[in-house]
């Protein structure tokens, strides 16, 4: 029989729920850090976890998402980016739970932090030394966003996000090493981002021990324009920083 409005029954099909988790990055202390909650409740009681939480049936994805990450963490109004859907079928010893991923980077000193009721601390972790096993698939969903960071250092402006509004070239580059977490030829990076067309200098300098560093900005008018900025290179330059 053909269905239409009236004979259509949706109980037919099972239906697995539907959550959202939110990669937040941060640098601390010169060193890149993840937001993290730990699980008041089962399952995974007692384990550092990725922020997150079941959608709303009358709400959309995004919405979920920043929902979710301010009631668990405090954290709000940040720009957030679809990463990836996780839908492994065991993933979660619940039910069937199929989660939608998010990105972000902030900068930490924006965002005051708070547990709810379904967590018992909230904390930044270096990445680096995160905990060794997160709740769920979170390590999963963690090690993909840092690859989905890196990547995007190569044509996006997302390290400028950690920015203030000059710097030196010496501080841009700490960033992107922090994110990458290798070291980087001074000359080679100088060379490069200069080459990228996303740099204002600014006749700004800062004292210090030594000559005065020059500050730069970034080129708003560059607006979310992609470039190209392949630091990969082995390539090296006698150009350095000052």
């Amino acid at each position: 029989m053909e269905e239409n409005a009236a004979t259509y029954n949706a109980s037919r099909y099972e239906r697995p729920s539907v959550t959202v988790d939110v990669v937040i990055f941060t640098l601390l202390n010169g060193e890149l850090h993840v937001l993290l909650v730990l699980r008041r409740r089962w399952p995974y009681e007692g384990y550092w976890a990725i922020p997150g939480g079941f959608i709303n049936m009358d709400e959309s994805l995004d919405q979920a998402a920043r929902r979710e990450l301010e009631e668990e963490t405090g954290v709000q109004d940040v720009y957030l980016e679809q990463l990836y859907t996780f839908g492994e079928p065991q993933r979660d010893p619940r039910t069937r739970v199929i989660s939608v991923a998010y990105i972000a980077i902030v900068p930490a000193d924006d965002h005051e932090l708070h547990v709810s009721d379904e967590s018992s601390d909230v904390r930044w972790f270096p990445v680096r030394t995160r905990p060794t096993q997160l709740a769920f698939d979170h390590d999963l969903i963690l090690n993909y966003a840092l690859s989905r960071l890196r990547s995007k250092l190569e044509y996006t402006t997302l390290a400028f996000q950690l920015l203030p509004e000059v710097f030196s070239i010496l501080e841009l580059k700490d960033i992107y090493e922090q994110i990458l977490g290798e070291k980087l030829d001074k000359g080679n990076f100088y060379r490069k981002i200069k080459e990228a067309g996303i740099l204002e200098e600014t006749s700004l300098l800062r004292e210090g021990r030594g000559r005065p560093t020059r500050l730069w900005r970034f080129r708003r008018d560059r607006g979310d324009k992609q470039f190209v900025f392949r630091w990969r290179e082995d390539r090296g330059s006698d150009d350095e920083p000052e």
